[in-house]
């Protein structure tokens, strides 16, 4: 058998092997994991609820500071969760389900905390499967007011609320609700649920978590004709709800019964049926600045998903619009949840179709911080 001899370019080229060969370098130095202090919890913080609906057996919050514009790390939280923040905002509480083979399997619910301060894991609570799993809420998870219980809504399709002793770490009880829905905590022993028929279904729970006595409200709102967004908004005893056709209905939750104030238009008699609220959080309430703030969208029947192209701003002492806030729909696509911070200096959040968090200027709409690509898909936003 012939050999061919090796081209003089052959033989070159076969010694730049070797020698890149015999001087392979040296082997990367071996990376630590290390874990980094936050800074201080500050009124202006937002947790961002990612629904990422590539992966829904591992959604998670994200954790921002919207005044340093970063984001600070993330709280993982199952599959389909519920979320709430402590009164005092030290604690997030994440009702949710885990699969024993990931997306099948033996089934288990669980409330799990998580320190504010660290975002570390300090503990869970073994709930009954049966906590509801949907669209996100704020009252999902709800704290009474002194930190003694949590409240869990569930939905099996039956509806009851799950009452959580948080000194004892176990579950205290179950109150059935009559097919309406939600956990919305007012006081030390309070817990309500929306009903159908547009009515208020309010639970007075005793010290050991049981139920001491109900009551039915008149209803406030028709749903056949015009249904409220569940996502409303609480700020102290003051509860805010928005209906799709443009009515805010205001709730003072400070005494043993509901107060309902008159509804009062967003919209002129012109815009209405036209211009909508829309989107996955549609309202957010500034106490201090006595502001209401609603994304809204030109729709019709049906088009209550769509996010705003605009923010309304609306004085909630006067019921006078104040401010209409356009953006760019071409960068930001439309607005689905918006929420407001509580202290004496707010900030306005948002979140966009494009999977951005905006940071505003409460008094003027201007944009202080964009930050991209905050998870797949923010749809709801908390703050302290």
């Amino acid at each position: 058998m012939r050999v061919r001899p090796l081209s003089t370019a052959g033989i070159a080229l076969s010694l730049a092997f070797a020698g890149s060969a015999l001087a392979t370098p040296p082997p990367l130095p071996a990376e630590h994991l290390v874990v980094q202090q936050l800074p201080p919890p500050t009124p202006h913080w937002v947790y961002v609820y990612d629904t990422a609906l590539d992966h829904e057996t591992d959604y998670r919050v994200h954790v921002f500071d919207g005044d340093r514009g970063t984001l600070l790390g993330q709280i993982d939280t199952g599959y389909y969760p519920g979320f709430g923040l402590s009164p005092d905002g030290k604690t997030s509480a994440v009702a949710t389900t885990y699969f024993s083979r990931g997306w099948h399997g033996t089934h288990t619910d669980v409330l799990e905390f998580t320190d504010n301060a660290t975002l570390a894991f300090t503990r869970e609570i073994v709930l009954p499967t049966q906590h509801m799993q949907g669209p996100p809420t704020p009252f999902s998870v709800t704290y009474s007011s002194d930190q003694k219980f949590i409240y869990v809504a569930n939905i099996t399709p039956a509806a009851s609320v799950t009452v959580v002793d948080l000194a004892k770490g176990a579950v205290a009880g179950d109150l059935e609700t009559d097919g309406c829905a939600l956990a919305i905590a007012s006081g030390p022993r309070h817990v309500s649920a929306l009903c159908e028929n547009g009515k208020l279904l309010t639970i007075t729970v005793d010290d050991n978590g049981k139920e001491a006595s109900r009551a039915l409200s008149k209803s406030f709102f028709d749903a056949d004709k015009d249904p409220i967004f569940v996502q409303g908004v609480q700020v102290g005893a003051t509860l805010m709800f928005v209906s799709f056709l443009g009515d805010a209905y205001g709730i003072d939750l400070s005494g043993a019964e509901p107060r309902f104030a008159a509804p009062w238009p967003l919209v002129t008699g012109a815009e209405r049926g036209k211009w909508r609220p829309g989107g996955s959080q549609p309202v957010a309430y500034q106490r201090q600045l006595a502001r209401l703030y609603v994304p809204m969208h030109r729709g019709t029947e049906g088009s209550h998903k769509i996010g705003g192209s605009e923010i309304w701003v609306f004085d909630t002492d006067s019921h006078k619009r104040i401010a209409r806030w356009p953006f760019d729909t071409h960068r930001f696509l439309s607005i689905d949840a918006v929420a407001a911070t509580r202290d004496a200096k707010p900030l306005l959040y948002a979140t966009t179709d494009s999977a951005d968090l905006l940071v505003l200027d409460p008094l003027t709409g201007r944009i202080l911080r964009v930050a991209r690509k905050v998870g797949q898909t923010p749809w709801f936003l908390v703050t302290p």
